[in-house]
């Protein structure tokens, strides 16, 4: 087993179950149901099965629809106090141009097989090694490949938000760039199967 732990946030049994399935031989899990639930445990306070909480959360599988608030609160608390662990959404909202602003890593909808959650975990542990311009630019990428799963030319073409995730990838080019020389083949072949979209 490795030393990580991740924050299952989902309020479905069933779902929560068969992630616990698929995850637990390999990593730590903490569970919660609600949004208030998982907050708390990333402020390191009582798990709500009443165990000890382990000393980080390293990753996170937030679902959007929550019975007391959406999943975006516990996004915009790990933002907002910079806690240091990468996020992916769990869900089965379909995704719309309001996703570009949101603080997460990845995005997968429901329902998702084992090893669609597995590859997302590993990509969420790899990119907690990337610099902040890399998780920038890993996350931005996912975005986009995404919205440009989903969404049509027309739909593309007409909205600013796309247009504005566009430039701001871009503008990241000439750092990437230069961050590329000091990688080793094996980080630089990760970095750009990320930056290419998932």
């Amino acid at each position: 087993m490795s030393d990580e732990t991740i924050l299952v946030v989902e309020d479905d049994p069933t779902v929560t179950h068969l992630y616990n399935k698929f995850l637990e031989p390999e990593y730590t899990v903490v569970t919660t149901t609600t949004a208030a639930e998982a907050i708390d445990v990333l402020h390191g306070e009582t798990a709500p099965d009443g165990e000890e909480l382990p000393d980080s959360i390293d990753a996170v599988l937030l679902d959007r629809r929550l019975p007391d608030e959406p999943g975006e609160v516990v996004l915009d608390v790990i933002e907002d106090e910079e806690m240091e662990c990468r996020v992916a959404m769990v869900t089965g909202v379909e995704p719309d141009f309001d996703i570009i602003d949101m603080g997460f890593d990845l995005y997968i909808l429901k329902p998702v097989t084992r090893d669609e959650l597995m590859e997302a975990v590993d990509t969420l542990f790899t990119r907690s090694e990337y610099g902040d311009l890399l998780q920038e630019a890993a996350s931005l990428a996912s975005k986009r490949a995404l919205l440009e799963s989903q969404k049509s030319d027309s739909e593309l073409e007409a909205s600013d938000e796309y247009d504005e995730l566009l430039d701001r990838l871009e503008a990241l080019d000439d750092e990437l760039l230069d961050l590329a020389d000091t990688l080793s083949a094996d980080d630089y072949r990760v970095m750009f199967r990320d930056i290419g979209g998932q």
